[in-house]
């Protein structure tokens, strides 16, 4: 849990309920007859829906001092909180809400914090904690952008709240047309901290200059709450200072069936290097190693003997397989592939990859937020497939949701041979029992999807899929079939529904200067390289911070617990055949209010 999260739990859950709670004496008389959480559900059984409500808050109460949470959160949940009087249905959001930060599920926050949008005598203390809280759970939810209005607007109103780093932490998830609206809200803590999340992101690679750059700022926002004291992430960056990454050693073969993805990565590296130089950044010597030429252990003494304080490679997933079951590596190490051990057992070796599971992960998480819970899976009969396929059913069963249909398809194979067991469908109708699909396909295949679902009469079913089934470049009358999928890619082959343009793009000079000398695929491997250069003069960073966030070519880069690089993709819908900026369905949370 986030640290600002636990350190406002910590104050204990009694003193969060019991503020600006001067009637609960006079709510808990009716639930009085015993205080065992199971009798009082059973009590509740035979009472009218007001006594029960309140009996039923009472249980929950009883739990949560007790430390059963998680059954507490349950109760409190199926509360119907209409039927209790304001005081009481205060307590009931103060009791919903604490429980669901704790246990993270930030859906039951919002239902709690709901009662802020009714004509209910609330407390300026309960209100405030209640908005926090609020904050705090649109960005549990996947809604950065409504998360900063929500912290802003408490710090404009002076909140007795430490929000500096909560706001930072939802400051780092926004993109382009986000950070553009926030800035164009007139006031200037918004546009502070709109400016100095630019700040950080322009000169992230070079520590002294970063820190440079913000005293500028801070004496274009000297009133700023972040002017007085800086989020922690970016204050420790201080401790970083003199030892940036001034050499890098690059292990990569020059020959063999790696050889073309190794260039095309070589390439990406070698334009950002150049573009960081042109724009007076401190910049690390790149020394190239062909990884053909002689083993890992010889490859390291070089590189060592040479002063290279970074690796960068090796590419081969067997090699990287073998580094990660050591203890260690000679020397800090940015593998460019995901190894096969289920744990990364080497202290300095971070691994990064375009990884489908990886992406397979994110629509499990994105399309559970957005209210699904019965999911469809159409994935290829390979084991490619099948890997990526488990990524997102073990997701999504940790999500809390169900796989109704699963379908392992002929790629070569008629569509429909696999939609129809999908949709069990009888006779031309589907007999569905499911509410998304996904879809892991690549484009041939994927087009095809949508009208056969239509034809079984299943075209309003929810299409959620991975990057591979876009070809990397618009094609409206090829794609038209595909009108309406939501699917997610790296920021560089989706801009203007990424971040609202190609100017707008990271690292925008190296786009230009790449995008149009190769095909997407190799594009991509371009975008691996230009973030590969930029996480490996930033390990030291990853290292200090693990929570740190890189927004790069390939998505927002961060460091897992094993020191994989995760990526987390921008979305994208099919509108007219065109990647456009997707329009989430995230359900209505706001209860039918009977008070005036």
């Amino acid at each position: 849990m986030h640290k600002s999260l636990r350190r406002l739990l910590s104050a204990g859950l009694v003193a969060l309920l019991m503020v600006g709670c001067a009637a609960q004496q006079q709510m808990m008389e009716p639930a009085q007859v015993s205080k065992e959480p199971a009798e009082l559900l059973r009590q509740a059984q035979g009472q009218s829906a007001r006594e029960a409500a309140l009996t039923r808050l009472e249980a929950a109460d009883i739990l949560a001092r007790r430390g059963d949470k998680a059954q507490a959160l349950q109760i409190a949940g199926d509360i119907d909180s209409i039927q209790l009087q304001n005081a009481a249905r205060l307590r009931w959001a103060l009791l919903l809400s604490y429980l669901g930060l704790d246990q993270e599920d930030g859906q039951s926050v919002l239902q709690a914090t709901s009662i802020l949008d009714y004509n209910l005598t609330i407390p300026d203390d309960d209100a405030q904690t209640l908005k926090y809280r609020r904050g705090l759970a649109l960005g549990l939810t996947g809604q950065p952008a409504d998360a900063a209005e929500q912290l802003i607007d408490l710090q404009r109103q002076q909140a007795p709240f430490d929000l500096n780093d909560d706001i930072w932490r939802q400051m780092t998830r926004l993109r382009g047309p986000s950070l553009d609206q926030l800035a164009r809200s007139g006031d200037d803590i918004a546009r502070g901290w709109v400016a100095l999340i630019k700040v950080q992101r322009r000169n992230g690679g070079d520590v002294d200059r970063l820190f440079t750059r913000i005293e500028q700022w801070r004496q274009r926002f000297p009133e700023h709450p972040a002017a007085r004291r800086l989020p922690d992430n970016l204050r420790a960056l201080r401790e970083l200072r003199g030892q940036d990454v001034r050499h890098i050693a690059v292990f990569l073969p020059e020959s063999g069936p790696l050889a073309n993805v190794a260039e095309a990565i070589r390439q990406g590296m070698q334009v950002r290097h150049m573009n960081a130089l042109d724009q007076g950044e401190q910049t690390p010597r790149l020394s190239f190693y062909d990884t053909r030429d002689a083993d890992m252990e010889t490859l390291y003494a070089r590189a060592s003997m040479a002063g290279a304080q970074v690796v960068i490679g090796p590419l081969d997933k067997d090699t990287v397989s073998r580094l990660e079951l050591g203890n260690n590596v000679p020397l800090p190490t940015l593998a460019l592939n995901y190894g096969t051990a289920e744990e990364n057992h080497a202290e300095d070796l971070f691994q990064f990859g375009l990884s489908a599971e990886d992406e397979a992960r994110q629509v499990a998480r994105r399309a559970r937020l957005d209210g699904h819970r019965l999911a469809g899976m159409l994935i290829p009969n390979n084991p490619w497939g099948r890997r990526v396929g488990e990524a997102f059913r073990q997701t999504w069963q940790e999500q809390g949701g169900e796989i109704a249909s699963a379908i392992d398809y002929d790629p070569e194979g008629m569509v429909a041979n696999a939609v129809r067991p999908l949709l069990d469908v009888r006779g031309k109708r589907a007999r569905r029992d499911l509410d998304m699909l996904f879809l892991l396909a690549l484009p041939d295949y994927a087009r095809q999807v949508p009208p056969t679902l239509k034809f079984f009469y299943a075209g309003d079913l929810p299409i959620y899929a991975t990057s591979h089934l876009f070809e990397g470049r618009p094609q409206p009358q090829a794609d038209h079939d595909l009108n309406g999928v939501s699917f997610i890619d790296i920021p560089w082959l989706i801009p203007d529904a990424a971040v609202g343009g190609t100017d707008a793009l990271p690292f925008a000079e190296s786009y230009q200067e790449l995008r149009d000398n190769n095909e997407p695929a190799l594009f991509k491997l371009n975008a691996m390289g230009v973030d590969a250069y930029e996480l490996g003069r930033r390990l030291p960073l990853f290292k200090l911070l693990p929570s740190n966030e890189l927004y790069g070519a390939t998505g927002a880069l961060s460091a897992g617990p094993d020191r994989r690089i995760r990526r987390d993709l921008p979305w994208a819908r099919f509108v007219s055949g065109v990647p456009q900026p997707p329009l989430y369905n995230i359900p209505s949370l706001e209860p039918v209010d009977e008070a005036p």
